[in-house]
């Protein structure tokens, strides 16, 4: 059969060709990434207007110049041969440079260079892409000078309640928006995007605050070898490309009741102090299995107490620890690092979560031979019935009861009200507690259950739910808190592990958690309790 499609003529094919590069075009003049090109010389052809916009330095004014223009001085000269001995040879340079603007500004870049070839594959130019990550590393300076647990965790309480309640707006709405959605398209694989980013930054805010040692536990039945699996990717690029790490999990193992933030918090530092211990390279083991330790183990450690634990164990290839600095090494800010290369807070760090959640922490080392940390965390037997009856509460997240909303933050509110309403319940809403008992004093049906953010001014939540609990006993409550722990239980007997979400918190959660509460409330009037 002939072929009736019509082929594209020359003029055709030029004016998409022409399209095309008009778009190639904008996307590179339009980039937020400072975009350079020189030729084989490196000799600067083009710069974009976010080049102009960052160095202080027009197109004009680079053009014809080389990258010396914007040399700091605080540069190794290694680098610098090793960026051309990369690119000349045809390899593609990927390093972090510092910077001056013409104003004599410091600024660091994330630079990429990527030799163009033409038809012969001779280098003919090339194109640098930078990314300006001056303030990450301005974050990073501040975090490194911090010399006390105390001055940190001060730094990250106080930003974690604005900062909480922005990141539950972003996805609070994220969340709505993609429920009003087909459950295909580009639009709504926007919005997943948006609420994974979230989570990530939630992530790192309880990271600073698990530092800082004001991080509010979130305990839940973990499996300790999809812990490590799922922070993997974290941990390699922590350690870099010339550390090799291994994991060999345990079978059937058992699992353990903390909090998953912390734990990553303890893999993250160890490895760390692996990186640290190996300058020049070498391999981590990571390794879990279940044991029970007897009362003869006691007598070497006399706070531990007898049963089965899962271990978990950190073998490193590195320096080892001496002799005198081994009785020191848990201790804060205790370290064997040159001046600037470390505070002394990450071992000591571990430590302290540990024991947090129960467990103790115990190394060992000889010099020139590596170190060795294990873990032992309490081992929790109940995983079943605690995944039944999580999806058991999956199945049902929706309501016909009364809840009272009283939050402080508007947005956070509006959002919450709106997809309560969606799941069939009904919603009195309040902006603090004097409002909330106004409102429930001429409400005279039931209000089953009342979420109450933790801190709000005129009445915080825990003394509105001692006012409400005369007249209402049979109202279940739910605290939530975009504080750090220490903030929350001055506010009040708060139970932060049965009656309370840390912000930011996803509302799917929050509907399972309502569901559940609600549930064992009606269970528990049936049965009379």
């Amino acid at each position: 059969m002939p072929n009736l499609e019509e082929p594209h003529s020359q003029p055709e094919l030029l004016e998409e060709a022409l399209n095309t590069s008009r778009k190639l075009w904008r996307v590179v003049e339009q980039s937020a990434e400072l975009v350079v090109m020189t030729d084989a010389q490196g000799i600067i052809e083009y710069v974009n207007p976010a080049f102009e916009a960052l160095t202080g330095y027009s197109r004009e004014e680079a053009i014809g110049k080389t990258h010396r223009i914007l040399k700091s001085g605080e540069q190794c000269a290694e680098l610098y041969r090793e960026l051309w001995d990369t690119i000349l040879s045809g390899g593609i340079f990927r390093g972090v440079l510092v910077n001056r603007k013409k104003n004599g500004e410091v600024f660091y870049v994330e630079k990429t260079i990527t030799p163009l070839r033409d038809t012969h594959g001779q280098i003919t130019n090339f194109v640098s892409t930078d990314r300006d990550i001056s303030v990450l590393r301005q974050l990073e300076e501040q975090l490194q000078q911090a010399q006390k647990t105390d001055t940190i965790g001060r730094f990250t309480g106080g930003i974690a309640h604005d900062f909480n309640n922005l990141l539950m707006v972003i996805s609070a709405y994220a969340e709505l928006a993609l429920d009003e959605l087909p459950s295909h398209g580009r639009p709504r694989a926007n919005l997943k995007e948006i609420v994974t980013a979230s989570q990530r930054a939630a992530d790192l805010t309880r990271q600073l605050l698990a530092f800082g040692r004001k991080h509010t536990q979130s305990l839940q039945v973990l499996d300790i070898n999809q812990v490590v699996k799922e922070t993997g990717k974290m941990l390699q690029r922590l350690m870099g490309e010339d550390i090799q790490w291994t994991f060999l999990p345990g079978d059937e193992l058992a699992g353990v009741r903390a909090d998953r933030g912390q734990i990553e918090q303890v893999l993250m530092n160890l490895a760390a102090n692996a990186r640290d211990a190996m300058p020049e390279g070498g391999k981590l083991i990571i390794e879990t299995t279940n044991v029970w330790l007897d009362e003869s183990y006691r007598q070497q450690y006399t706070t531990v107490m007898p049963g089965q634990y899962v271990m978990l164990s950190a073998r490193d290839s590195g320096e080892g620890i001496s002799a005198q600095d081994m009785p020191h090494i848990f201790e804060a800010f205790y370290t064997t690092k040159p001046q600037g290369k470390g505070a002394g807070l990450g071992l000591a760090t571990v430590h302290g979560i540990v024991e947090q959640n129960g467990g103790f922490v115990s190394a060992s080392s000889e010099p020139k031979l590596g170190a060795t940390f294990k873990i032992y965390l309490p081992a929790f037997h109940s995983r079943t019935s605690s995944t039944q009856r999580s999806q058991a509460v999956e199945k049902c997240t929706g309501g016909t009861e009364t809840i009272l909303l009283v939050e402080d933050e508007a947005a956070v509110r509006h959002a919450t009200r709106d997809y309560l309403i969606k799941l069939g319940y009904t919603v009195l809403e309040a902006i603090n507690g004097e409002e909330a008992l106004r409102i429930t004093g001429e409400f005279s049906e039931g209000i089953d259950l009342l979420i109450a953010d933790v801190v709000m001014p005129e009445m915080g939540g825990a003394a509105l739910a001692e006012h409400l609990k005369t007249d209402r006993p049979n109202m279940r409550v739910l605290f939530v808190s975009g504080y750090a722990e220490r903030t929350v239980l001055q506010h009040g007997a708060i139970n932060v592990e049965n009656n309370f979400l840390a912000k930011p918190f996803s509302l799917h959660a929050l509907a399972k958690k309502l569901r559940l509460m609600l549930d064992y409330r009606a269970s528990a009037v049936a049965a009379g309790r």
